[in-house]
């Protein structure tokens, strides 16, 4: 049976797609992560207290969300409730690394995919140099604003610190919220024009295709509300094909979701009765009834108005980007508008034995840390990661890629750009998933 191998770009971590054919019919098609990290080892037999700062070093990319979801995991084993102020400012923290995720996912690693270029940045001699300078220009400021947010918030930017058991080591003085708050207001015009361009290149994109991708109906999951999404979650929502929505705590996934390991990638994968499951930004926009912010609720509208709710093509991944972009500028200026710095922001608390679940909402999805403390040390961890919940869907749309371009008597290059589209979509994170 011949094999096509498909090594991946512009994605977080190491993978490849690997497609088997036979008699010009295509029999599956693996997406394969090829590193591993081995986290849920490492930290065993560490002091839970140190949990906070040990695993952001999973990854570089999604380290806010690891460093919360520990705190808030250690908070439920301790029973500690941090003040409404260190919830805010936790708040403020993920909208700083959505901003910065969101802008590099879609500018950064997807662009070029509507552009038909290899990379946005770096010098180019066709006559389109000039406008991907600008948009690499671009698009590196509004990451840069998020970058700062989460400086502003977390202490620095790769590996905050500031988040605490209790609550936040501090709050953020009313001048340093100010400049912050003038940057993403400076950054929000740009972002926007970026959007456009995106979203013409996307339908631009369509027409050269002929599709969005897989469009069939899936199970959603994520852990925002359904107005106002704030990503510092309490509890797991999974909107079903018959648009039902359920609500369970991170302690129950299991009860709810199946874990499997495939033998041929370090990332597991899981699924929903068996259906396969998305999470990420569609997931989030498709169980949004507003967004709560001027802006980003006139691109939801618009989203709706043009592919309907629940929506399901792939490339729609993408588009919900961009609302959720706008949003985390928008609730980013208006938290930094508010008092910071003139309540406690943490609480005392005594280290005991126990167990606790993290939950926060990562760019990715619903990120649940989960320990097992004996003797203040960690007796067991288990890391369920975003992109786990994607690769069964990620394995799907990738059939549907595949069929599409490998008949019985040729096979269209353009497979080669479609497998780089549909594993971008799902802005896989292979270094989390390997943990």
């Amino acid at each position: 049976m011949p094999s096509l191998t498909f090594p991946l770009s512009r994605i977080e971590g190491h993978a490849r797609v690997v497609i088997d054919v036979e008699g010009g019919e295509v029999r599956s098609a693996s997406f394969q992560a090829t590193e591993f990290r081995g986290f849920k080892r490492l930290v065993q037999g560490v002091p839970a207290e140190q949990m906070t700062v040990i695993v952001p070093r999973i990854c570089g990319v999604c380290s806010t969300a690891h460093h919360i979801a520990a705190v808030k995991a250690l908070e439920d084993a301790f029973g500690v409730e941090p003040p409404p102020l260190a919830r805010t400012l936790r708040e403020l923290l993920l909208l700083g690394q959505l901003i910065q995720n969101q802008a590099t996912s879609l500018f950064i690693f997807t662009m070029p995919d509507r552009l038909g270029v290899s990379s946005i940045l770096g010098p180019g001699r066709d006559t389109d140099a000039d406008e991907r300078s600008q948009i690499a220009k671009h698009a590196l400021a509004v990451r840069r604003a998020g970058t700062r947010l989460i400086t502003a918030a977390g202490g620095q930017f790769i590996h905050p610190v500031k988040a605490v058991v209790g609550g936040m080591t501090g709050g953020i003085d009313t001048d340093t919220a100010r400049v912050v708050a003038d940057e993403l207001a400076s950054q929000l015009l740009l972002a926007c024009e970026l959007i456009e361009i995106y979203a013409r290149t996307s339908f631009e994109l369509r027409e050269r295709i002929g599709t969005w991708g897989d469009d069939a109906p899936a199970y959603y999951l994520t852990a925002v509300s359904d107005s106002l999404p704030n990503y510092d979650g309490d509890l797991l929502r999974l909107l079903g094909p018959d648009e039902a929505v359920s609500t369970f705590p991170a302690s129950s996934h299991n009860e709810h979701l199946t874990y499997e390991q495939p033998d041929y990638s370090y990332s597991g994968r899981t699924n929903c009765r068996g259906e396969a499951l998305r999470a990420n930004s569609l997931a989030r926009i498709n169980m949004a009834e507003s967004m709560g912010t001027p802006l980003a609720d006139g691109y939801l509208k618009r989203f709706r108005d043009n592919f309907g709710r629940p929506a399901h093509a792939i490339l729609l991944f993408d588009l919900a980007r961009c609302i959720e972009l706008v949003y985390a500028i928008e609730r980013g200026m208006q938290i930094l508008a508010m008092p910071l710095s003139d309540e406690d922001t943490d609480v005392p608390y005594k280290p005991k034995d126990g167990e606790g679940y993290g939950l926060v909402e990562a760019p990715r999805g619903p990120l649940i840390h989960h320990y097992v403390i004996e003797n203040g040390l960690i007796a067991d961890a288990e890391f369920v990661i975003p992109t786990v919940h994607n690769i069964k869907s990620i394995e799907r749309a990738l059939m549907v890629a595949a069929r599409r371009y490998i008949t019985g008597d040729k096979i269209d290059m353009e497979l080669e750009q479609a497998v780089g589209r549909v594993v971008r979509a799902f802005d896989p994170c292979i270094a989390c998933a390997t943990h």
